[in-house]
């Protein structure tokens, strides 16, 4: 697979249910900026423990929907499986990479926590709407892993052997350097990216 050929797409908003997600996703976003101030290794190990929430929150709901009405999920549940563990390999591997602090480690527990229950409440009373709005934010994973990239290229973070780990999960060549890393990874969430657009179209 080639990891460079990524599409930088933007779905625009329509509607009050695609607006609410996409404002949400930017405030997010002005707060990462914010707080992590360029620290895209801490950065990457914060959000990706928030990011592995969605998907399984998702199959969660969408299992007992399919139990309920007693019907086939379309393959939803395996995808949406497949996304929050693909998610918590990213996070294995920007703890090799950047470790977090004592304070980073208090934050992931609280955001965790808040964003699980708002995310379950949001899946409950509007998918369509959660799954736009984890669109937006993989929309934005895409551009933050691109900044990611562009630091690494332009000397600003070092460009460290890439984790065991991320090699042998997305088959990379042993002497796999961070570079190789954020390419996979971005690749991924613009995946992602699509994957939930696509969900919140079929719910309309």
């Amino acid at each position: 697979m080639n990891h460079d050929k990524v599409q930088f797409e933007h779905l625009p908003p329509k509607g009050f249910r695609d607006r609410f997600a996409y404002g949400l996703t930017r405030f997010l976003r002005f707060f990462a900026d914010t707080f992590f101030a360029g620290r895209y290794g801490h950065r990457a190990v914060v959000l990706e423990t928030v990011a592995g929430v969605p998907g399984m929150v998702g199959a969660t709901l969408q299992h007992l929907k399919a139990l309920r009405r007693m019907q086939d999920d379309q393959n939803w549940i395996r995808t949406l499986m497949d996304e929050a563990e693909n998610e918590r390999m990213h996070l294995m591997t920007f703890i090799k990479i950047a470790q977090p602090s004592r304070f980073e480690r208090f934050l992931i527990l609280i955001a965790q926590g808040i964003f699980y229950n708002a995310f379950f409440l949001l899946y409950l009373l509007s998918p369509k709407t959660a799954h736009r709005f984890v669109g937006y934010l993989e929309e934005e994973a895409v551009y933050s892993y691109t900044e990611y990239l562009e630091g690494v290229d332009a000397g600003k973070y070092e460009n460290v052997p890439a984790p065991q780990i991320a090699i042998d999960y997305w088959q990379l060549d042993q002497d796999a350097r961070l570079r190789e890393v954020i390419l996979a990874v971005r690749a991924d969430e613009a995946e992602h990216r699509d994957v939930n657009h696509d969900f919140a179209n079929q719910l309309s």
